[in-house]
């Protein structure tokens, strides 16, 4: 099984992504869009893993108040294009207890350094536009633990368990 742990966007925050990538499109950019369904914002990254129940054990231990998300800007890792969220030291501090718990476990995780981006295409080609993106926020109130399918045309992303604020 092929696992992450993500916060899961609002409605609203997807269709202002969804509108930030309907844009660029219209400006020539090309790639692999992420759909609008399969955004989310990955706190730890798992992949192979065999066990959720033994995850859902590990979060079992985070706890965690009611925090805000904001979109920020617009960026880029080479080819793969993303959204950025404005900081935010209570998301820092849960991925901290996250990625904590993760470890105290033995459950293996991606431990590249947090950096909070919502990925909108990969293999982009093109020059990245001057996109304005619309500034939502949404309240996160839970967390999931996520499956990753390969689906006929994209990813499939199920949730399979979830931890809520304290």
């Amino acid at each position: 099984m092929r696992l992450f742990i993500a916060i899961n966007l609002s409605d609203a925050m997807k269709d202002a992504l969804t509108a930030a990538q309907d844009e660029m499109y219209g400006r020539g950019v090309r790639g692999n869009f992420t759909p609008g369904e399969n955004m989310h914002l990955t706190l730890a990254f798992i992949g192979e893993y065999p066990d959720k129940e033994q995850v859902m054990d590990a979060l079992s231990s985070v706890s965690f108040s009611a925090f805000t998300l904001s979109l920020s800007s617009m960026g880029c890792f080479r080819d793969l294009w993303w959204a950025g969220m404005d900081e935010s030291a209570p998301l820092d501090a849960v991925v901290r207890r996250i990625r904590h718990a993760l470890a105290e476990n033995n459950i293996p995780f991606d431990r590249k350094r947090f950096s909070p981006h919502i990925t909108l295409i990969r293999k982009a080609t093109g020059t990245m536009p001057g996109i304005q993106i619309e500034k939502v926020s949404m309240p996160v109130e839970r967390i999931s633990l996520m499956r990753s399918d390969r689906g006929k045309h994209s990813m499939i992303y199920t949730e399979v368990g979830e931890i809520t604020k304290k």
